[in-house]
């Protein structure tokens, strides 16, 4: 019996890092951030701790790099957990595209991977890279630069999310659209609410009821379900009277609504929540992982961290 602890379990429910961190998350680039009497730090696979819980915070490392937070600024370290860039910034985004956007004295500009900024801080906010693009504010209208920190699409919209699949999310008053590299709308903006496109569609909002569009803004998923409809590895979870179940991009109801919530697939399995624990499923709806932990495992690089609270494990 452990006491909500985080450990990890493989693919087959089996603890292989035994629950005995405060907190823990996702692997990434083969390292996990851990917290220790609130304390960040990094384990490898095998649960060696290899970079000490010294950090007031830590993010995942992306592209070899992870931001840490000693005091109030954030500065970067390797995977040795050398600080390579001293912490200086007010706050960051996670390296993408070989850039990462950093806050100095109220305005975000961009950094290399030796700390040169690249893109001078003058935006009243940013993102990181994504297709070549991060959106950025100025005067409460949103917009996007290129690397070299041209304006390419100008600050018009009321907000904006990152490009993916080739058109980004754009606000315009109440509604939401959709825009490609130029700036120029290809979706109108009609929607009450929509995510970004992922595997060739996004979910959208109309009179309450979200569905599916694909990249030419027709319905493909009619709007009949009470929560987004995200793909991921071909599956979309939805919500109908309270259940989540899963459909596929015809709209067919693949899983049916048995689960008090489900997450995205990830490498396969997918969290599921029934009656205050969680396990996961596979593709077809077989229960892989029974429903006995007290966190959602979702699964990156092989593992997935779990909370272990007052329950014994079989």
């Amino acid at each position: 019996m452990e006491n909500g602890k985080y450990g990890f379990i493989d693919k087959t429910g089996k603890i292989v890092i035994k629950p005995q961190f405060d907190k823990a998350y996702f692997f990434s680039d083969g390292l996990a951030r851990v917290e220790i009497r609130k304390k960040d730090g990094f384990i490898d696979k095998t649960g060696k701790i290899v970079i000490k819980p010294q950090f007031d915070f830590a993010d995942f490392f992306s592209e070899g790099l992870a931001w840490v937070k000693i005091g109030k600024k954030y500065g970067l370290i390797d995977k040795t957990g050398e600080i390579i860039i001293k912490p200086q910034f007010d706050s960051a985004y996670s390296f993408r595209e070989g850039l990462a956007s950093v806050k100095i004295d109220g305005k975000w500009g961009c950094i290399d991977k030796t700390g040169k900024i690249v893109i001078k801080p003058q935006f009243d906010g940013a993102s990181y890279f994504s297709e070549g693009l991060s959106y950025v504010v100025i005067n409460k209208k949103w917009g996007y630069i290129d690397k070299t920190s041209k304006i390419v699409i100008k600050p018009q919209f009321d907000r904006v999310e990152p490009f993916s699949e080739g058109l980004a999310w754009v606000k315009i008053g109440k509604k939401d659209g959709f825009i490609d590299k130029t700036g120029e709308i290809i979706i109108k903006p009609q929607f009450d609410s929509a995510y970004s496109f992922r595997e060739g569609l996004a979910s959208v909002k109309i009179d309450g009821k979200w569905g599916c569009i694909d990249k030419t803004g027709k319905i493909v998923i009619k709007p009949q379900f009470e929560s987004t409809v995200s793909f991921d590895e071909g599956l979309a979870a939805f919500r109908i009277d309270w259940k989540y179940g899963l459909i596929d991009k015809t709209g067919e109801i693949i899983i049916k609504p048995q689960f008090d919530l489900v997450f995205s697939f990830n490498e396969g399995l997918a969290p599921v929540s029934i009656d205050g624990k969680w396990g996961s499923i596979d593709k077809t709806g077989e229960m892989v992982i029974k429903p006995q932990f007290d966190s959602a495992p979702s699964f990156f690089e092989g593992l997935a961290p779990v909370c272990i609270g007052d329950v014994p494990l079989e």
